[in-house]
């Protein structure tokens, strides 16, 4: 993935998105059409995972077949909407080591406040992808960022449902070496720091929260 955002535009990831836009769309809808719409974005993200081959027995002959190489891939959510994201990417490779990265964002300051991060062990010999699913201000997700990489990681990718021209501004500014792969670059933040149109807060909407 040579370039730093990737725009999945499959009629089926655009479809799905625009459910979980719509308001009316239920918090049970809205929780499986994220791990649906994750499983659809993980098959992009992962496209370049590197393989070896072993040699089985199929039914018919001995053959050499092709597997994933090298150490676990490792899921980093950014608490705690990232979580949502977790079960689509972990029923494709159900093997995957799992970290956490708990960041708030002060509401004056906009910027992330930490407050929790546990991660796999060997983060420099594993591929990384960290979820959230908005990149809104870009804030919080460069921090996470951070983070990983004095943890050893060198080999990132972000994956996200919406990203806003903004964060993405920020985080090839701040991380140009973490391609960011995503199902919609929006128009705009507003004042907040949501993204519009966007889909409000995924956290509130995938726990039933306010």
């Amino acid at each position: 993935m040579s370039d730093h955002l990737t725009v999945v535009d499959h009629p089926l990831v655009q479809h799905k998105l625009t459910l979980m836009r719509d308001k009316g769309t239920s918090t049970a809808g809205f929780r499986r059409l994220l791990r649906e719409l994750t499983q659809l974005l993980a098959y992009e993200i992962t496209r370049e995972m590197p393989l070896t081959t072993t040699t089985i027995d199929t039914p018919m002959e001995e053959m050499e077949a092709p597997i994933l190489a090298g150490k676990k891939l490792a899921l980093v959510s950014i608490l705690r909407a990232g979580n949502g994201m977790l079960d689509g990417v972990l029923e494709l490779i159900p093997s995957a080591r799992v970290g956490f990265v708990g960041l708030y964002r002060d509401e004056e300051t906009l910027q992330p406040v930490q407050y929790y991060f546990k991660a796999p062990e060997g983060l420099k010999d594993r591929m990384v992808i960290a979820v959230d699913p908005m990149l809104a201000t870009g804030n919080s997700s460069a921090a996470a960022i951070d983070l990983l990489k004095e943890a050893g990681a060198n080999d990132i990718r972000f994956l996200c449902l919406l990203a806003s021209p903004e964060g993405v501004a920020r985080m090839k500014d701040l991380h140009p070496d973490v391609p960011i792969v995503t199902a919609s670059l929006d128009r705009e933040l507003n004042d907040k720091g949501y993204i519009l149109p966007g889909l409000g807060d995924a956290g509130d909407r995938m726990f039933g929260t306010k």
